[in-house]
């Protein structure tokens, strides 16, 4: 599975994906559930990103708020614009997230759950999942969130096992997740710190998990998928790298001159994908592309990579 990022996995590279990596299942961006007394839970942008596939790959809404009437209200908005698979996010934790209980800070209040969790599910006609953190402080907390989640009857989880106070500090702590499997007859993604094939492929024997879900590994190198499938853990050659680099960053710069608007938000956006990867072979190039102030040369240099790896 693409991980849901925000500010990254938007439509555009959304559909990069889907017609040239082929994941298993795509995750929107989160979407902002409204709260209080209103009728428009989800943007109108959100709502024009809902649809059950893209290109044939499952494309799950993921919905992030903190009121059972709110999340439940979306979810059945979701639904009617077309959403086939539906995800709650208690695991975000940044900003506001952690003051609010929003995403991973509703983990502060576990008892709401009880509440929120069966009554999504009533509504919820589609496949209904849940990306959370291993707790809010503490690394055990959740298995007591285990037999909610299987009597409310989940789909399945995908569990970053990191705490929400710990942000991205730290290293994922696998062998939670490995507990987490032993524990549990739902099914279990494994999410976080997977960025090479061989961190994958050690995570899935080590912790029985049934998929990945992979973040910033396969932003910054998106056929970390394909060699995963093919248990592939040697390193791409130079060739290799430079005709991916070429090939990605050209065809996301088209799709997002179609979908933002100005040269420095396109650049912007861009960079942002830029920006998480690392390679001391083309350290330069990175460092240029990241450097760039117009899409003409930012093309540019697209082109003597391609030319000169």
């Amino acid at each position: 599975m693409l991980a849901p990022m925000q500010g990254l996995t938007n439509s555009a590279l959304r559909n990069l994906f889907a017609v040239w990596i082929k994941p298993d299942t795509l995750f929107t961006e989160f979407m902002r559930v409204a709260p209080g007394d209103t009728s428009r839970r989800l943007s109108s942008t959100d709502l024009n990103d809902i649809v059950p596939d893209e290109q044939g790959t499952p494309l799950v809404v993921q919905l992030i708020g903190h009121s059972t009437g709110a999340l439940v209200a979306a979810a059945r908005i979701a639904q009617n614009a077309g959403a086939a698979h539906i995800n709650l996010n208690l695991g975000c934790p940044f900003g506001r997230m952690t003051t609010g209980l929003t995403g991973g800070g509703i983990l502060q209040r576990p008892e709401l759950l009880q509440e929120l969790i069966p009554a999504m599910r009533d509504v919820i006609k589609g496949s209904f999942s849940i990306k959370l953190r291993s707790g809010y402080n503490n690394n055990q907390q959740i298995f007591s969130l285990l037999p909610l989640f299987e009597s409310s009857a989940v789909d399945f989880i995908v569990l970053h096992p990191r705490t929400v106070i710990q942000e991205y500090n730290g290293v994922a702590n696998h062998a939670i997740t490995a507990n987490v499997v032993k524990e549990t007859s739902l099914p279990v993604i494994a999410n976080g710190d997977i960025r090479t094939a061989e961190d994958g492929l050690a995570v899935l024997e080590e912790t029985g998990a049934c998929g990945l879900m992979l973040g910033r590994g396969a932003i910054a190198d998106p056929l970390l998928f394909k060699r995963l499938r093919e248990k592939d853990t040697s390193q791409p050659d130079r060739i290799e790298r430079a005709a991916m680099l070429y090939y990605y960053l050209s065809e996301i710069l088209k799709r997002y001159q179609n979908l933002f608007c100005g040269e420095q938000q396109i650049l912007g956006k861009v960079k942002s994908i830029v920006a998480t990867m690392s390679d001391p072979e083309f350290d330069r190039h990175i460092k240029s592309l990241k450097k760039t102030r117009t899409i003409r040369r930012f093309s540019e240099l697209l082109d003597e990579l391609k030319g000169d790896p």
